[in-house]
């Protein structure tokens, strides 16, 4: 009966020591391709911040300007004026009161299972 034990108790120990480094091997892996995407990503930053000062670089105006002056005439650009943008007095005001015909004859549409939008589709000729 102890001999039994014994031979069992061996044999679980070696699955169990086999587990073990079954184990020791996925994490030495695991670790393996964390270092690696850990330098990828470092790499990766190094050419961000490389990428960001060539930008910066690039975008000041001592170096846009005599480009900017040297295809003026085909690209037809100025300063920006003021009649380019719109005035206030050009934005509709708001309605007083909302069109209560309107949407009420949008809800019952709704209530009697038509689908408004269903129906704009089908008078563009969308559908």
């Amino acid at each position: 009966m102890i001999r039994t034990i014994n031979i069992v108790l061996i044999f679980v120990s070696v699955a169990m020591l086999a587990g073990v480094y079954a184990l020791k091997f996925s994490i030495e892996g695991t670790a393996a391709e964390r270092t690696a995407l850990t330098a990828k990503i470092h790499d990766q930053e190094g050419e961000l911040s490389l990428l960001q000062a060539d930008w910066a670089v690039l975008n000041q105006p001592g170096h846009v300007d005599p480009i900017v002056r040297r295809h003026e005439m085909e690209l037809a650009v100025g300063p920006v004026k003021q009649e380019q943008f719109g005035a206030f007095t050009a934005i509709p005001m708001r309605p007083a009161r909302p069109d209560t015909a309107a949407m009420d004859a949008l809800f019952n549409a709704i209530a009697e299972g038509i689908d408004p939008i269903d129906a704009i589709l089908e008078l563009e000729g969308i559908e």
